[in-house]
């Protein structure tokens, strides 16, 4: 993974027309807020949701958090003025647009292709809006290797459980099968994106239980995640620790990290009489940076 991507260990998420949400969200210490214009509104609110989300993305300063929201499927007849209008009015604030129910590389490079022009119309550096995948569908689960590479925008892929459940015709959050009830999707899709140098997100907890969420959390790390989608700001604090290095971790990495980098392209690095290797540098790196930006070291 490029030790360049931003940390998102918490994405909150609100619906593209509620202003009212949107003073908590500011003064809350996730990572990202991500505005929604799918499954949160009606089909009656989407078309005028838009210019109620170009007004607070306006209305607001963005430079201390990301900044991304998430269009209608490229199924449906929004995507493409959720792009069009979105971009075109405040694309230089937006740092990601999210794609939901990727079926197919097709989807995602549907958005890119109309992205690109949207881009240099509105006098935007083309490449400047990032992509994130939403995988939701049995299809999409199918083809999520081949989403993970569709795109050089792409900067990460999101597990999307609620309709992926009901895609695979899962009784959602049963709570007696043997074993981590999501494993199997969890896993195929934090190997595809860790196989493009991606970011691996976690999908909502929608249970009224901070306990259950913390442990949500805590799996989806065991298995590569990054961070989680949020609901609510109170669960923003849970999720910025469970995806960030503990201090200890944090040190070994930068000690890995600096060990290799004096040795030098031509002279074998090793540590505790261990060699560090191209991928124990890159995973050490990778936790390093996650470290510097959460402000642990």
């Amino acid at each position: 993974m490029s030790n360049q991507l931003p940390l998102r260990r918490s994405l909150l998420g609100i619906p593209g027309n509620e202003r009212p949400l949107v003073g908590g969200a500011v003064d809350s210490e996730a990572d990202e807020i991500f505005f929604d214009l799918e499954d949160s509104l009606g089909p009656g609110e989407k078309v005028a949701a838009r210019s109620t989300l170009v007004d607070i993305v306006a209305d607001h300063d963005w430079t201390e958090r990301g900044l991304s929201y998430r269009i209608n499927g490229t199924e449906t007849r929004w995507w493409y003025d959720d792009v069009v209008e979105v971009v075109s009015g405040v694309g230089a604030a937006i740092d990601t647009l999210i794609v939901p129910k990727v079926r197919a590389p097709a989807d995602v490079q549907a958005v890119e292709k109309l992205l690109t022009s949207v881009e240099r119309n509105a006098g935007l550096d083309a490449g400047s809006v990032g992509l994130s995948a939403q995988i939701e569908t049995a299809s999409g689960m199918n083809a999520v290797t081949d989403i993970a590479h569709a795109s050089d925008r792409l900067t990460a892929l999101i597990f999307g459980p609620a309709d992926y459940a009901a895609s695979v015709g899962a009784a959602h959050g049963a709570t007696d099968y043997p074993g981590h009830y999501w494993h199997y999707p969890l896993s195929r899709l934090s190997h595809a994106a860790a196989s493009a140098d991606l970011l691996a997100i976690g999908g909502p907890y929608t249970g009224d239980d901070p306990e259950g969420f913390g442990q949500a959390c805590r799996y989806e790390r065991a298995l590569g995640y990054d961070g989680k989608v949020v609901i609510h700001p109170d669960q923003v604090a849970t999720a910025n620790d469970a995806f960030a290095p503990d201090i200890a971790e944090a040190r070994r990495a930068k000690e890995i990290v600096e060990t290799y980098e004096a040795a030098g392209a031509d002279t074998p690095a090793a540590i505790d009489g261990n060699v560090i290797d191209r991928e124990m540098y890159r995973m050490a790196a990778r936790i390093l940076s996650k470290a510097e930006q959460a402000d642990l070291l």
